[in-house]
């Protein structure tokens, strides 16, 4: 249902779509499947890059996806349009930062589990662990930036 509902979030829209911390590879394989084109997903635990692989083959898509074991902190995201993260609360604050550095206006990030604090979410789709929560980039600046420019210096 979670990852129903993710994909839902991203329903009709174009560009490279990218899953940080992409676990067992579910989601780059249905987002595939979707027509979200290119589908990567970022890992460093080897054996779930392996099972990734093996659903991706299974599937069909083997050589249509792209499992990359790299660490999300490293990787450039400037050309990604769609990013799903599945990641611990913990996580969410630096990762803003760095998706703000580096996705262009046009990006939406996707959230399961738990939303990015600071940030107001452009739509929500599920209840309990299956919510999942979208952030459209162009409005999540404009929002960051009429905050900024609200507090006294």
């Amino acid at each position: 249902r979670q990852v129903a509902n993710a994909l839902a979030l991203l329903r009709g829209r174009a560009g490279k779509t990218v899953d940080l911390g992409s676990g067992d590879g579910r989601l780059v394989v249905e987002a595939y499947k979707q027509g979200l084109r290119p589908a990567v997903g970022y890992e460093l635990n080897p054996w779930l890059l392996c099972l990734s692989n093996y659903r991706a083959w299974k599937a069909g898509y083997r050589g249509k996806v792209s499992f990359l074991k790299k660490d999300l902190w490293k990787v450039n995201l400037s050309d990604c349009y769609n990013v799903i993260v599945f990641l611990a609360p913990s996580v969410k604050p630096p990762l803003a930062a760095k998706l703000l550095a580096e996705l262009p206006d046009e990006a939406r990030v996707v959230a399961g589990r738990f939303p990015f604090p600071s940030w107001t979410p452009t739509s929500t789709l599920g209840q309990g662990l299956e919510q999942v929560w979208a952030y459209d980039m162009k409005e999540v600046r404009q929002a960051a930036q009429s905050s900024a420019e609200g507090r006294p210096v």
